[in-house]
């Protein structure tokens, strides 16, 4: 009787995993067949030959190179800037006094409950009176701080003790030294963790850039992938292998620091 509970709870967890599981393994059976399309069963799709054909026309065919390569540079350029940003701001609102603090991290907590799509069009017209319409300034600079990293790390910091830094306060460190010599590397959990929600989010970003760009140019791998799916009318095979493409960092990222995101979300969670 005591292991039937067990037994329902890794049943439902195998439930909940199939359910995770089964869009990727979709998408690959897709991106593998050819013309996946014209199958008229499941059945018949299944035992349709495999060809990686798909994966080899997608990245030689129209501008994806430059996609990825906009998407890398954006994603990459972005998460920097939110973990030195973020960092500064997130260790200034945890350790320093100043006037009106509680008010600009109210205000900061406040940003946190407005949607994206409430800042759209004000966003839209202050990237248009910059003239940063298709350039990298209006895909990277209004993202180079968010206020969730501000609060992820100014919590994070608070559960620090402060005997390391007051130390070295005595030994004449400058604030500067402070921060990026001792703060810093006791912050690697959470800045991982930060750095890889902050480039999942560039990364897989579809309408700010839609947005802001125009031209062919500077469009992202989301974008591009949008404008290849009308030029291929619908060509699912050729569709899911750029999804597929696409979303191979996303799993590199997973599978190599995965320990770390652990570490991060966990961190504080026991106190002695």
């Amino acid at each position: 009787m005591r292991k039937a509970p067990r037994f329902l709870l890794y049943l439902l967890l195998a439930f909940i995993a199939a359910g995770m599981i089964f869009p990727v393994a979709w998408m690959l059976v897709l991106s593998l067949k050819e013309r996946p399309q014209s199958y008229g069963s499941f059945l018949d799709l299944l035992l349709a030959p495999f060809t990686f054909g798909n994966y080899i026309d997608a990245l030689q065919s129209d501008a994806f190179d430059m996609y990825a390569l906009n998407s890398s540079l954006v994603a990459l350029t972005v998460t920097a800037g939110n973990i030195i940003l973020c960092l500064m701001v997130g260790y200034a609102f945890a350790r320093k006094e100043f006037r009106g603090k509680a008010l600009l991290f109210g205000s900061i907590l406040g940003v946190l409950i407005i949607p994206p799509h409430v800042i759209m069009i004000p966003l839209y017209r202050m990237m248009v009176e910059f003239g940063w319409i298709n350039t990298y300034y209006a895909l990277i600079v209004p993202w180079l701080i968010t206020p969730f990293g501000v609060f992820l790390v100014r919590q994070y910091i608070m559960s620090l003790p402060r005997d390391i830094e007051d130390a070295a306060r005595i030994d004449g460190a400058g604030e500067w030294y402070i921060l990026f010599r001792i703060v810093l590397p006791l912050c690697k959990p959470i800045l991982t963790v930060l750095g890889i929600y902050v480039f999942l989010n560039n990364w897989n970003s579809f309408l700010f850039p839609f947005l802001f760009t125009n031209d062919e140019a500077h469009r992202t791998l989301p974008v591009g992938l949008a404008f290849y799916l009308g030029k291929q009318s619908i060509d699912w095979g050729h569709l899911m292998a750029g999804a597929g493409i696409s979303a191979l960092p996303i799993l590199l990222l997973f599978v190599l620091f995965q320990r770390r995101i652990i570490e991060g979300l966990t961190a504080g969670a026991l106190k002695e």
